[in-house]
C-alpha cells in the first residue's frame, strides 16, 4: 500500500516508476494465471459490513444459489459479508465460487466459501479482473467501493470498452435515491435516454435470473474450453 500511496503522491525517478509499473504487471500476469480458467462467471458486488441475518445477506445467498444453478461462477471480491452470501449461495447448491481479495491494513481474510481466490494489492487490478471474467455484474447493497464498481461496469457498457453485459440492481428501496439521481442526470442530459436500459433495478430474484438468462440468448454467448498449460505449469 505504500508504494501505491508514493505514486500517486506526483512526480518521482524514472526508476521508481518503471518499478512500480512492473509490480502492477506481475499482479495482473498472477491474476490472469489465476481466474484463467473460472469462466463464465457472474460478478457479485455488495458490502462486506452486512453480517449473516441481514435481508441482503440472505438475497444475495438466494439469488447467488440460483446464477450457479445456471452454470455460471460465482466471482466476488474474496470477503465477508454480501461477498461471503454470494460465495455461499454458489457453494451451498454446488457450483462453483471464486474470490478475487483485497489486501488491505486491517487484513481482509478470504471467506470460508471460495473454491479458488487469489490476493491482490491494487484495487485497480482487482476491479478490472472482477469485469474481464464477467458475463454479468450484480450489484447488492454496499459504499463506496459497491458504487465504484457499478459505475465502472457502467461507464465500459456506455463506451462500447465491453459487451451490453447485464447490469443488475437489487433493493429498490435501498437504492432509491441512486436511482432518482441517474434520473436526474437523464433529464440534465449528462447521459442519454437510452443510458437507463443499460441496469436493470429490481427486488424479484426470478427477475434477475431471466435478465441474465435474456442477455447470454441475445448475445449467443458461450463459455470457452482452455485446457491447462503444462509448459505454463498451470491448473484448474
Amino acid at each position: 500500500m505504500q508504494h501505491e500511496i508514493q505514486f500517486l503522491e506526483g512526480p518521482r525517478s524514472r526508476w521508481a516508476d518503471f518499478k512500480f509499473v512492473v509490480k502492477v504487471a506481475f499482479e495482473f500476469i498472477r491474476g490472469f494465471r489465476a481466474l484463467h480458467f473460472t469462466g463464465p462467471c457472474v460478478t457479485v458486488f455488495g458490502s462486506a459490513r452486512f453480517k449473516e441475518d441481514s435481508e441482503y445477506y440472505q438475497l444475495t445467498q438466494k439469488f447467488s444459489a440460483e446464477v450457479a444453478k445456471l452454470g455460471f461462477t460465482i466471482l466476488t471480491g474474496g470477503g465477508p459479508g454480501l461477498m461471503e452470501a454470494a460465495n455461499r449461495g454458489a457453494k451451498e447448491v454446488g457450483g462453483r465460487s471464486v474470490g478475487c481479495n483485497i489486501v488491505l491494513p486491517m487484513e481482509q481474510h478470504p471467506n470460508p466459501y471460495l473454491d479458488k481466490w487469489v490476493n491482490m494489492k491494487y484495487f485497480f487490478v482487482r476491479k478490472t479482473l472482477l469485469i474481464k471474467y464477467s458475463y454479468a455484474f450484480v450489484i447488492m447493497p454496499g459504499g463506496f467501493g459497491t458504487l465504484d464498481e457499478l459505475f465502472e461496469a457502467m461507464t465500459l457498457i456506455q463506451t462500447k470498452k465491453i459487451n451490453e453485459f447485464p447490469v443488475i440492481i437489487f433493493s429498490t428501496s435501498y437504492h432509491k435515491e441512486l436511482v432518482e439521481h441517474i434520473e436526474k442526470m437523464k433529464q440534465l442530459k449528462t447521459i442519454s435516454e437510452e443510458d437507463l436500459q443499460l441496469f436493470l433495478v429490481t427486488d424479484s430474484i426470478e427477475e434477475g435470473v431471466q435478465h441474465i438468462k435474456a442477455c447470454i440468448e441475445r448475445f449467443g454467448l458461450t463459455p470457452v474450453k482452455r485446457k491447462p498449460s503444462w509448459f505454463l505449469g498451470e491448473q484448474k
